[in-house]
Order: C-alpha cells, then structure tokens, then sequence
C-alpha cells in the first residue's frame, strides 16, 4: 500500500464534498449541483444535490463535438458471425430512434421500461434511449424463467416491455417471446406494450394483436427524429436492477443518475486506467451489474471503444475472446474467475495463439478469485490481473487496486485495498468491534455509501435499512454479508457469504428461492438448499429434499426420475441459473429442537468438512441421512 493510495483514499474519507466536486469535474452538468451530500437522513445519502444531468448525454451526445466518427460500440455474436461497428454518430441517431419508439408509446419521465433481452446491439440502444428521456430502465436477465419475470414485472410496473424473438446459444436458438408471454399472464400488473426486436430466429413467435409491436417497423418512422435529452435531478433514479437475497422476493436496487454518472467516470480513470479511445471489452451479460456498469455506461462515459459481445470463452473455439482482444486492440479486459477456470481446462496453445500486446490489465469481479486461477491467468497471459470486489448494490469497485492512481504488488486471491469513498472495516459478528490483522469478521462499510452504490430498494425503504444496516446492535453500518481477513500488509481477502445467499459463476442467488422452486413439485414435503463449493463455478447449489411419500424415492430409478422432474419444476419456476448440482432425497432433515434446519452443517458434511457443533440437534437421524445421501449411499 504505497503512499500515494494512502493519501487519495483518505481524502476521499475525510474531505468528501472536496474530494467529489474534483471527480464531478469529469462529467457534464446541465446544471451545476448546490450541495455535494446530503446526509441529514441517514443511511440514506444523496449526492450533487441540485444538479441536473442526463447518463445518455454522458455517455454519447457529449463525445459527439470530438470523437462523432470515433467506433463507440462494436457488437460481436459469436453465435451468429454477426459484428457491427457504431461510431458515436451512429450510436446518437439509434439511441434517438429507439428513444422517439418509446416517447410513441407514451413513455416518459419516471416510467419503467423493462428489458428482457440478449445481449444485441438494440438491447444497449434501449437502456440508453431510456434514461434518454427521463424514464427508468430494469434489465431481467434472459436466463430468467416467465414466473421470475412475473415477480419483476409486479415489482416495477413497467409501461413498455422490450425483448426479442429470440437469444443463441451453443448454435440453438433460445426463444425470448413465449416466456414474456407467460409473465405478462402471470403478472397481476403487466405492461400496456411489448415492442420486439425480430432476429428471425423464431419462426413460430405468437404474437398478441394491438399489445405487440415490431421494433423495426417503428424505427423506419422516426429514423431522422431528434429526441432531446431530459435532464434530471442527480438523485433521480436512473434504474432498477433486481438481486437475490435471503427473503424469496428479490430486491429492486435502485441507483441514482448523477452520483452514477460521476462514480463510474472516476472508476474508468483510477480503477481501470482507461483513457478515451481505448477499447475496453467486458464479458459479461446487460442483465448484470457489470453489464450496466462496464458494457454500456462506464466506457462510453469515458469515451472508451467499447466492445458489446455475444461470445462464449469456448465459442467458437477457445482463442475467441483473444482474437477479438489482438483484432480490436484491447487495452483493458473485465471477466469473471469462473470463465478463467473454463479456459484453464483448454490447450494452454489457444491463449498464444494471438497478439496480446495492446492488452494492458485484466480486471476479474463477480465471486471470490482463487490464488491458483489468478496465478495461472497471470502466467499465462504475462499481464497484470487484478482481482477486484464488488457488489450489485454498490455498482462499482469496493475493494481494488488502483492502478490509475499508484501500481502496487498484487497478491494472488486478493482484490488488495478498500476503493476510495468506501470505508471499509472488518467487524467481529458478535461484538461489532474492528478484528486485528489475520482474524475473520464481516466486511463492512461506516456509511455514507459513495457516489453509485444503491440509494434505496426500489418502493421500499425501510426493506432497505433493515436488510443493509441493522446487523448490529446499535451500530448503523452497511454490510456486505461476506466475511473477509486482512493480512500484516493491509491486503483483503474475501471468504464468503455470512447469509443464505449462494454466487454461482459470479451470480447471486437466494436459497431461499430455490427452495420455494423444489417445493412446488408436489411431491417435496419440505427442502434445505445449501451452496457447496465448486470447482469450475465458485458454488452451487445443493438440495436435500423429504418428500411426502417415501415410496417415490424407494429405488434408485425412482430417485433419478423425480431428481428429473424436480429439476425441471426448478427451471420452469426459475430457470435454469436455479438448477441444483443434485436433488438428494432423505426422509429426514436435521433440526435443533427448537425446528431449525442446521444448514450449516448439511453445507459442511457437502464439503467434506465436520458439522460442527451438534448440542441442538434434536434427533442424529437427519445427520446421517445427509452424510449418507452425499456418499451416495
């Protein structure tokens, strides 16, 4: 930790409106804001109060005077062979056009427009031409079954719905339409319109007369209309991005616009050392959060190239994100471990196989990064890897290396040092008090919370307060729910999760929520879904299910067939992000005597570990069965 990160971190601490108004220089105010933060109703903090600014001018109109036939966006399919190059002009005009559809459907200031799309070119223009005009976006995950969709869409009530015929994947066609069909039949609140981008990929799409509207068809009227920019106060919300907990209703994160816009600005500069021009390629999908915040807001408010892709690590063959690293000139690259540990399987030949010089650093986010992937990738590729932690709410880097700011040594398996803004303490989950260097406490965070992190849960904010802030007994901090270490040189290390919230392949979701899916099937008396370490994933979820009559699980066969029918509820309900490595039947779950499910310990003996302590349980039985059913007995 050299001085110069010292100095910059701790003036972001302790002169915050100084420190701000600096990094608020790298965006564009329509008007210029009167306050830096107001936190005079805590944990809730609203920053640039007053000002008035707009995400799509950031990110496109404004790069228009400098850089109009400079590539924005070039979008790849690997599944199609498709690949477009948009320059900034060309992004203006398409975000215009989908903006004019969206206005022609009666959207406006503060609506929601809800996207459930692939990753397209269009599925960017739609989440800029939302905040264009003043509404809110909320991206679904296309990975999403109709009943999660359902819930969303309830959630939210979006005026218009915006997806597609159709995604790809692994050469098949993945139909989009018939699921938004479902939800929107399944919602007790469903969108007035559903405009649909034809890939011509689903020849047997439905389609319901005077709700469903073709996207092209509409574009072609309004292909020269110009749509203003709507400019809104910094705290208006900009979108709506749902995240698993431990409760089985999602939470609607809300994020602001101008504390956002100027996060994101300053990440691009002093996290990821991107200068304008550059291409910077992340390989994640819009329905995440770094979809949001580094495939469509974060590069282009840099004035960054940025790369849009539809490619699988292994699609067509795994040299394909290299290639498109040595033909597009990459500088920075943002991925996930999980899609490291899948290229590690491959022929070490296929990341040699190109010219990687432009390649600067790779960034690696979305689950904890282990020391022997982040060795391997850094071997291998020759270039700096930085393992950074974040969190959907908080929309950027919590802990990182700044190498925009000072280079520092990394240590493999450690996302370094708390982001400036954030400060981050380690807390024993009894007492609340600081742990010393190499003791296990909570990561945590003395509010406010920064310039982008979440500003409230979406219609709720007490849900907000009670979920982030009330862990300890009078002490109002905000938790990440993820136990950390700190070693004698100040490095974190992150561990895992404190709650019943599982990361698959840098995905969170609740167990709760897969549990509520295995109980559906009407077989299943009662379910305890835990996550169990995985080696190519991060975890996975596991289920011991007691179903109701034993003689559906008495042999062998009959447990593979419901295990088959389980699994196919859980993707109906969920889809098949939700999936179960294994549904194993016992009759039996182990309890305290008080009827609490110790899933602790059914997670350990998954693991291979010891249980713990026993005292409580109320009946050794369940134990066994558990212990049994994972030695496949």
């Amino acid at each position: 930790m050299g001085a110069k990160y010292q100095e910059f971190h701790r003036r972001s601490i302790e002169d915050r409106d100084g420190f701000w108004s600096e990094q608020a220089r790298l965006v564009d105010w329509h008007k210029p804001f009167g306050k830096v933060l107001d936190y005079a109703k805590p944990p809730f903090a609203k920053w640039f109060v007053g000002g008035e600014i707009n995400l799509c001018h950031n990110a496109v109109d404004r790069h228009l005077k400098d850089r109009a036939s400079q590539p924005a966006l070039i979008y790849i399919s690997t599944e199609t062979g498709e690949e477009k190059t948009y320059t900034y002009a060309e992004l203006h005009a398409e975000v215009q056009r989908m903006a004019a559809v969206l206005q022609s459907l009666g959207v406006g200031k503060g609506d929601r427009v809800l996207i459930y799309m692939p990753m397209i070119a269009e599925a960017l223009f739609a989440m800029l031409a939302t905040v264009r005009i003043g509404a809110i976006h909320s991206v679904v995950f296309g990975g999403f079954a109709a009943s999660s969709l359902a819930t969303r869409i309830d959630d939210a009530r979006p005026k218009v719905m915006i997806t597609a015929d159709a995604g790809m994947r692994g050469g098949k066609a993945v139909p989009y339409k018939h699921l938004v069909d479902e939800s929107l039949r399944l919602a007790e609140t469903p969108a007035e319109k559903v405009l649909i981008v034809n890939r011509g990929l689903d020849k047997d799409m439905p389609l319901v007369s005077g709700r469903d509207l073709d996207y092209a068809t509409l574009r072609a009227q309004h292909l020269n209309t110009q749509v203003p920019c709507t400019f809104v106060e910094s705290s208006h919300p900009s979108y709506i991005l749902y995240t698993s907990g431990t409760t089985g209703k999602p939470k609607g994160v809300q994020r602001d616009t101008g504390g956002y816009c100027v996060a994101l600005a300053a990440s691009m500069r002093h996290v990821y050392q991107a200068n304008p021009g550059e291409t910077y390629f992340a390989t994640s999908d819009i329905g995440w959060v770094v979809g949001h915040s580094y495939i469509v807001y974060g590069p282009l408010i840099n004035g960054d190239v940025d790369q849009a892709t539809a490619a699988r690590s292994v699609r067509p063959d795994p040299a394909i994100w290299w290639e498109i690293v040595a033909e597009h000139k990459v500088t920075t690259m943002f991925s996930s471990p999980t899609a490291i540990r899948v290229l590690k399987k491959q022929d070490p030949a296929f990341l040699r196989k190109y010219d990687l010089s432009s390649l600067r650093h790779v960034f690696l986010a979305g689950e904890p990064l282990d020391e022997t992937t982040a060795q391997w990738i850094a071997e291998a590729l020759d270039k700096p890897i930085y393992d950074h932690y974040w969190q959907t709410e908080t929309g950027w880097a919590l802990l990182t290396g700044l190498p925009g700011i000072e280079n520092h040594p990394t240590k493999f398996g450690s996302p370094s040092f708390p982001a400036y803004g954030y400060d981050v303490r380690l807390l024993h989950e009894a007492t609340a008090e600081e742990v010393p260097p190499n003791e296990k406490g909570v990561v945590a965070v003395i509010p406010p919370l920064p310039p982008g992190c979440m500003s409230t849960v979406w219609g709720q904010d007490e849900r907000f307060v009670q979920t982030y802030f009330t862990s300890f007994r009078n002490k109002m901090v905000y938790t990440t729910f993820d136990w950390g270490i700190r070693d004698e040189d100040n490095y974190y290390f992150i561990l895992g999760r404190t709650d019943d919230v599982i990361n698959v392949a840098g995905h969170r979701l609740g167990t709760r929520e897969i549990e509520e899916a295995v109980s559906a099937h009407d077989a299943i008396a009662e379910v305890a879904v835990v996550g169990v370490a995985d080696q190519l994933k991060g975890q996975m979820p596991l289920a011991f299910a007691v179903v109701k009559d034993a003689a559906r699980a008495a042999t062998p066969e009959l447990r593979a067939a419901l295990e088959k029918e389980v699994m196919a509820k859980v993707d109906s309900l969920l889809g098949a992000i939700g999936r179960p490595k294994r549904v194993h039947f016992i009759n039996q779950l182990p309890k305290t005597r008080s009827g609490k499910v110790l899933r602790r310990s059914i997670q350990a003996i998954a693991e291979g570990r010891d249980p713990g302590d026993l005292t409580t349980l109320d009946d050794p039985i369940g134990i066994q069965m558990v212990k049994d059913a994972v030695d496949g007995k």
